[in-house]
């Protein structure tokens, strides 16, 4: 049995509609031990948002090193690269900020530290974003992301802070139980 016109047209159509999808997958920017490690921590949000910090800090540091090696090789897209994960990371950061807060936690002493990241990832996206580029590097392939990292963390930041002083505020309101 022939398939007819319109089946093979259908079929056309979907494989058309499929194969963008399956290209614009991107790779997780966990490793799978940073993905076990976030797992144990799903319910402890102190440990899982240090956790979070510590991978964002890990791929700024990974980007500063590449970019210090005078070695090494398509600079522009790993700078790219490099801070598309720190920015997906970061997003998970603030989503997880986010997710603690809806359930009701105290996330005083976690916000302390994220904030604390938040001043030191500021300033290491400013300062790439402000140096001139070496001769090997064109800027053009990671303008964007770096734009949408450091705006992602500017805002982030007042955010964290304003949550914080909530925080700190609803814990003075709260009632001290009986003894």
């Amino acid at each position: 049995m022939m398939p007819s016109l319109r089946q093979v047209l259908c079929l056309a159509l979907l494989g058309l509609l499929v194969s963008p999808a399956a290209a614009q997958r991107r790779h997780d920017p966990l490793n799978p031990a940073e993905i076990d490690q976030l797992r144990d921590t799903a319910l402890e949000s102190e440990e899982r948002l240090k956790l979070l910090v510590q991978f964002a800090r890990a791929r700024l540091l990974s980007l500063d090193q590449m970019r210090a090696d005078p070695k090494a090789k398509d600079r522009a897209r790993q700078t790219h690269d490099f801070l598309q994960d720190f920015l997906d990371i970061y997003d998970e950061l603030d989503d997880n900020v986010d997710m603690y807060v809806e359930r009701k936690e105290d996330v005083r002493k976690p916000l302390k530290m994220v904030i604390t990241a938040d001043i030191e990832f500021q300033a290491k996206l400013r300062a790439l974003k402000d140096a001139a580029p070496s001769p090997q590097d064109d800027p053009s392939q990671y303008q964007f992301v770096l734009s949408s990292a450091v705006q992602a963390v500017d805002d982030a930041v007042e955010d964290h802070r304003q949550l914080l002083v909530q925080q700190e505020e609803a814990a003075k309101h709260k009632k001290k139980p009986k003894s």
